[in-house]
């Protein structure tokens, strides 16, 4: 006996999503035979990225206020000294 209704059809959405779920499927085998086991991206590995782009736009950020800081007191200091 089948407990499937023959008068049930699929939808839109279930294609579409059994369609996206073979792409991520067939992408995720792919990466793995190019890239390789051992580069695979991960969790963590896309974390730790992360961290180091913040910290890189942290430093960035600090030594260009190290320069504005710089030329602004350069620019006081011309502004002290008397005119010749």
């Amino acid at each position: 006996m089948s407990t499937a209704d023959p008068t049930t059809t699929i939808g839109l959405t279930t294609i579409s999503r059994t369609v996206a779920s073979l792409a991520v499927g067939v992408v995720h085998t792919l990466e793995r035979a190019v890239v390789g086991e051992g580069r695979m991206r991960t969790a963590r590995g896309n974390a730790w990225e992360a961290v180091c782009a913040d910290r890189a736009r942290a430093d960035r950020r600090a030594e260009l206020d190290r320069m504005v800081a710089q030329l602004a007191a350069d620019r006081r200091q011309r502004e002290r000294q008397p005119v010749s």
